[in-house]
C-alpha cells in the first residue's frame, strides 16, 4: 500500500510539473515581468528566459513538488539500482563552457582594425535587435557551419560587413581562447558518472563548429554522444534533439535527465521530450551536485 500511496503521488506531481507549464510567447510578459533576454556571442546561441517563470506556478503545485522531490527521487533509485538516471545530457554554451570575455567586447576590440567604430553598448543592443528579429532564409539559423546566420548577426552588430573582419571573428570563437569551461571539477565529475555506468551526452543548439570547438578544449572525449541542431536539423526546444541524442546513448527517455541554462530551451523542451530536466544556476549550481542528485558520490 505504501509503495502504491508513493507512485500515486509521484504521477500527482509530474502530472502537475508536465500540464500546469505556462505557454511562451517570445517577448511577452510573464505575471508582469518581461523575460530578459541573454546573450551569447557569435558561437553560441542567443536565448529568452524568465525568472518569473517560477512566479507563475500555483502554490498547490510547488507545494507538491516539494513534498514530492525525495520520493520521486529515492523511487527513481529503486528502479536502477542506487542511481536515478541512466543518461545525463547537458547543453552546452552557459552550462558545459562559457565566453571568455564579452561578446561585444570581442566584436569591438577585433573590429577596430575594420574601422568598427560603435561602442561596446552600441553593439550589444545592436546585437540584441538582429537576434530578435525573425531569420527568414530557413527555419533554423544554425544550417551547418551556420555561416549565412552569423554573417547577418555580425554585420548587423557592428555595421562591418568586411569578410575579412567576419572570418576572423568567426574563426576566434572556435579556439579555446574563446571559451573555459563553467564547472572546473566537470571531468572528475563526468569519469565518475561514467564509472557508475551513466551515460554522456552533449545536447545544444550550435552550428557545425561544436566539435571541433570541444575538441580544443580537450573535453570531447567526455561523452558518448553529441546532438548538435545544425546536424540533428532541429533546435530546442524542439524535442526532436533530444530525441535524436536517446537514440544515439540507447536509452529511453524516461531514463534520461537534461542539465541546461534556459528554461524554455532547456526544460521545457527536454520534458516535451519525456526525460526529467534540472535548470542550472537554479535547481543544480554544479556538476558535482548533479552527481549527488543522481546517486553518485565525488
Amino acid at each position: 500500500m505504501a509503495l502504491m500511496a508513493t507512485r500515486a503521488k509521484i504521477t500527482r506531481v509530474l502530472s502537475s510539473l508536465t500540464h500546469n507549464t505556462p505557454s511562451y510567447i517570445s517577448g511577452s510578459r510573464i505575471n508582469g515581468v518581461t523575460p530578459k533576454f541573454q546573450v551569447d556571442p557569435c558561437g553560441g546561441s542567443g536565448s529568452f528566459s524568465s525568472s518569473a517563470y517560477a512566479a507563475s506556478l500555483d502554490s498547490e503545485v510547488l507545494g507538491s513538488r516539494l513534498l514530492g522531490l525525495k520520493d520521486y527521487e529515492d523511487y527513481r533509485r529503486s528502479l536502477y539500482g542506487g542511481i536515478s538516471h541512466k543518461a545525463l545530457l547537458v547543453d552546452a554554451v552557459g552550462t558545459l563552457v562559457v565566453p571568455s570575455q564579452p561578446m561585444a567586447q570581442i566584436y569591438r576590440e577585433i573590429g577596430e582594425k575594420y574601422g568598427v567604430e560603435y561602442s561596446e553598448a552600441e553593439i550589444l543592443n545592436r546585437y540584441r535587435r538582429a537576434y530578435g528579429q525573425p531569420w527568414g532564409r530557413s527555419r533554423l539559423r544554425y544550417v551547418n557551419d551556420g555561416r549565412p546566420f552569423w554573417q547577418y548577426i555580425v554585420s548587423s552588430s557592428t555595421g562591418c560587413s568586411d569578410s575579412q573582419y567576419f572570418e576572423e571573428l568567426y574563426n576566434y570563437y572556435t579556439t579555446e581562447k574563446a571559451w573555459h569551461l563553467c564547472d572546473p571539477d566537470a571531468e572528475k565529475v563526468f569519469q565518475a558518472l561514467r564509472k557508475e555506468g551513466v551515460k554522456l551526452a552533449i545536447v545544444s543548439n550550435f552550428d557545425t563548429r561544436l566539435r571541433p570547438l570541444l575538441q580544443a578544449l580537450n573535453c570531447d572525449h567526455w561523452f558518448d554522444a553529441v546532438a548538435v541542431s545544425a546536424e540533428v536539423a532541429a533546435e530546442k526546444p524542439n524535442p526532436m534533439i533530444f530525441l535524436k541524442a536517446f537514440e544515439l546513448l540507447g536509452v529511453k527517455p524516461e531514463d534520461a535527465v537534461h542539465v541546461g541554462d534556459d528554461r524554455r530551451n532547456d526544460i521545457w523542451g527536454a520534458r516535451d521530450a519525456g526525460c526529467d530536466a534540472w535548470l542550472w544556476g537554479s535547481d543544480v549550481h554544479s556538476f558535482k551536485e548533479v552527481a549527488r542528485r543522481i546517486g553518485v558520490q565525488v
